[in-house]
């Protein structure tokens, strides 16, 4: 690269991966020609490990995006991305602008996919944005009043959060989880046994094994045929990606995921990197699957390298592994499955009081992380994959 030349980095997205990727990248380079624009739709961070809080009636915190980038060497610009040119490396925004890149990072995440059983678009809500789970909280609250019914679809971590949380906040509601697999089918079974001790607890039934066939205004349809009343829905099952990356004519997978290599280049655009969500990102023992955890350590990773490069040094491949898996249920339990480097459960697991305070710390370092990435560079994974991952490397 020419070290004359000021090197133009856009970054599309500003959740966990983008916001890590910008700040930590400024510091990085902040003796280097390079020139960061973070794009976003919106001033304000969404704390997505969070919106079961919002779903359930708590405000959080306002984080505002512009404040935190000011003085970091960071250009804001809040529109959204509508369209990608490889090709001349540009990006076009909303509200008309083009931005050209020497260097594109799409950390653009995901959403629950609401698309794949009929009604589910129509009638039954997601935590896909914080504004639609504030109004979700409203309608618990007068449904509450009324002794209704709640059905959350889905037994994986969000929906387990969600469902305790509605639970524990409104006592005098009926809360159903629907779920094709056993709730928490990754954790192992002490722990699994905490969680369903938990359900118990708070009144939750659980129809297990058994896959939604249509969702109503005010029931779901079992495949089985039976009808399950909801006054409320909530879908948390499902995931499905921007298509931006996939209309722009880079290499994607059958869900519109942008493929990389070793480096999270785009396979074929190298001077594209994906993190997080939006990401096939491919260790030897198997595909990363979206959690905080693995987008912060793939944000982390493309900063560094990215800086790296910049001064014309080598870089290895992205290595990581899973540690944990931390799940709150309500505001006064959890249980937190430690895990193998794939996600797998170890013996290891942690419940009651210290489990609240371990999820409460990983849910809450994020924002103030940014903040200290502006002054220092820390470590941003606890687990590289050791042995797992030695082959990648």
């Amino acid at each position: 690269m020419n070290a004359n030349a000021t090197h133009r980095i856009v970054i599309l997205g500003a959740g966990y991966t983008g916001m890590l990727t910008a700040v930590r990248l400024a510091r990085r380079t902040r003796k280097q020609n390079a020139q960061i624009t973070l794009v976003n739709p919106s001033n304000r961070f969404t704390e997505r490990l969070r919106m079961h809080q919002v779903a359930a009636g708590q405000e959080l915190a306002h984080f505002d995006i512009p404040g935190t980038m000011a003085g970091a060497g960071i250009e804001f610009h809040c529109a959204a991305a509508t369209a990608i040119d490889p090709e001349n490396r540009t990006v076009t925004l909303g509200d008309g602008d083009i931005l050209a890149y020497d260097t594109l990072v799409y950390a653009l995440g995901s959403a629950t996919d609401t698309g794949r059983v009929p009604g589910a678009d129509d009638h039954a809500w997601t935590l896909n944005d914080p504004r639609a789970a504030h109004r979700f909280s409203q309608r618990l609250t007068e449904i509450a009043t009324a002794g209704g019914a709640v059905t959350v679809v889905g037994g994986g971590l969000t929906g387990i959060e969600a469902a305790t949380e509605i639970a524990d906040s409104h006592p005098g509601l009926n809360v159903t989880l629907i779920s094709a697999q056993e709730p928490g089918w990754m954790m192992g079974d002490k722990a699994r046994a905490h969680l369903n001790k938990a359900f118990d607890r708070l009144g939750i039934t659980r129809k297990v094994g058994v896959k939604v066939a249509k969702v109503l205004p005010d029931a779901v349809w079992l495949e089985t045929g039976e009808l399950v009343p909801a006054d409320l829905t909530l879908w948390t099952t499902g995931v499905k990606v921007p298509q931006l990356a996939a209309e722009s004519g880079i290499e994607v997978d059958a869900r519109g995921m942008i493929v990389t290599d070793p480096a999270l280049r785009s396979v074929s655009h190298p001077e594209i990197l994906a993190v997080g969500d939006a990401a096939v990102i491919r260790q030897p023992w198997g595909e990363l699957h979206g959690t905080c955890q693995s987008g912060m350590a793939s944000a982390g990773y493309a900063a560094d390298t990215l800086a790296r490069q910049l001064r014309g040094k080598t870089f290895g491949p992205f290595r990581f592994g899973y540690i944990h898996q931390p799940v709150s249920l309500g505001r006064k339990d959890a249980v937190i499955q430690f895990t193998n480097a794939d996600d797998t459960p170890r013996r290891w697991y942690l419940k009651g009081r210290a489990a609240v305070f371990y999820k409460e710390s990983v849910s809450a370092s994020p924002w103030p992380s940014f903040k200290m990435h502006r002054h220092m560079a820390p470590p941003v994974k606890f687990s590289n994959g050791g042995r797992a991952t030695r082959a990648a490397a």
